[in-house]
């Protein structure tokens, strides 16, 4: 009899505690699946448009000969700068030389007839007409001088603008013919890169526009030019539109040829609202997102704007620091109860604020 009187409290306690642990594993058990999620959050966004392609010289040109003519003296050399009208080529040019030589002697004798006519003609003994024709004679003979010059001088092959020499194709002794390729000069200290956009991008382009340019060849480096030139008219097949931009050629890197992935800066925003892409539900040509409100999933339209690095600008249907679920959407459904995983850190960093 005293041993069930000792019993009945212990057994009463035990059941006590058994509903307690109960009612406390009930409350810390998940009300729904877990969900990875994240908050929306607001990031300063640059608008440019994405494009490729081909660097170029500032100035690039195949020095040829424009007469025919044996190399005498090469006087440059290879890969190496150069100045404006500095002389890189001479031609064996004896026989332009003795031209020259005997033009001067026709203008000297046509100088002489001339002033003998004139002074005949002042003292009225000589005619008007022979002195007419001598003026003529000489002019004449002025001309072939400066057509024997001007043969001469194009037997020296001068640089037209400063830059760097290329690759000789010829040697010393080399008979050269008209229009036959000599060697490469290339402006090197700015250069070109000419890319093309789609015409719906029209109204975000402008001459003095700022254009950073990445290249695969060289990596980690980033340069920055300026667009100086935009097409007239649009590609009727491609419906593109041409742009040049001038890039300072930072240490020599860049060169001639190099493919390039160019990035036209349009815009800056500020505050605007950036979620992770796998967010994203696409249907019906229509987007979607999840988002947690009160421990449920509510799904909601969106309007996406442009992506960044698996980043998508929404443009519309979110606000800031609401809970969107990033994983796991295939099998929630709206009014769902979901136990919410922070995957981005912002909940204990909401947590450890002041005032939390």
């Amino acid at each position: 009899m005293k041993t069930k009187q000792i019993l009945t409290p212990l057994l009463f306690s035990l059941a006590i505690l058994g509903s307690n642990t109960a009612i406390a594993e009930e409350q810390q058990a998940p009300q729904g699946l877990p969900a990875e999620v994240v908050h929306v959050q607001s990031k300063p966004l640059i608008h440019s448009i994405e494009a490729v392609g081909t660097m170029r010289a500032n100035e690039s040109i195949i020095l040829r000969p424009e007469q025919s003519g044996k190399i005498q003296q090469i006087l440059f050399t290879e890969g190496k700068p150069v100045v404006k009208g500095t002389k890189l080529l001479i031609l064996e040019s004896s026989l332009y030389q003795a031209e020259l030589e005997a033009a001067k002697a026709r203008v000297s004798l046509s100088r002489i007839a001339y002033k003998r006519a004139a002074s005949l003609v002042k003292k009225k003994v000589g005619s008007q007409q022979n002195l007419d024709t001598t003026l003529a004679q000489l002019r004449v003979d002025q001309a072939q001088q400066e057509l024997a010059q001007t043969r001469l001088d194009k037997m020296t092959i001068n640089a037209p603008f400063s830059g760097v020499i290329g690759l000789r194709q010829i040697s010393p002794g080399d008979y050269v013919n008209a229009g036959q390729d000599l060697v490469e000069l290339t402006d090197l200290n700015t250069m070109k890169v000419e890319f093309r956009i789609p015409e719906n991008q029209i109204t975000n382009l402008h001459t003095g526009q700022q254009v950073q340019i990445l290249v695969d060849a060289l990596k980690d480096e980033v340069f920055t030019g300026t667009i100086y030139a935009i097409s007239p008219s649009v590609n009727e097949r491609s419906h593109n539109i041409a742009v040049r931009a001038e890039v300072p050629n930072r240490n020599n890197l860049l060169r001639p040829g190099l493919f390039v992935r160019i990035q036209v800066i349009t815009g800056t925003d500020e505050q605007a609202l950036m979620i992770p892409e796998e967010a994203i539900i696409p249907q019906n040509n229509n987007f979607f997102v999840m988002k947690v409100v009160e421990g449920t999933v509510d799904m909601v339209p969106v309007q996406l704007g442009v992506r960044r690095n698996g980043q998508v600008n929404i443009l519309d249907g979110l606000n800031v620091d609401e809970v969107i679920i990033t994983a796991g959407q295939i099998k929630l459904f709206p009014g769902m109860p979901v136990t919410p995983i922070f995957v981005d850190g912002s909940a204990e960093q909401s947590a450890q604020q002041p005032g939390a």
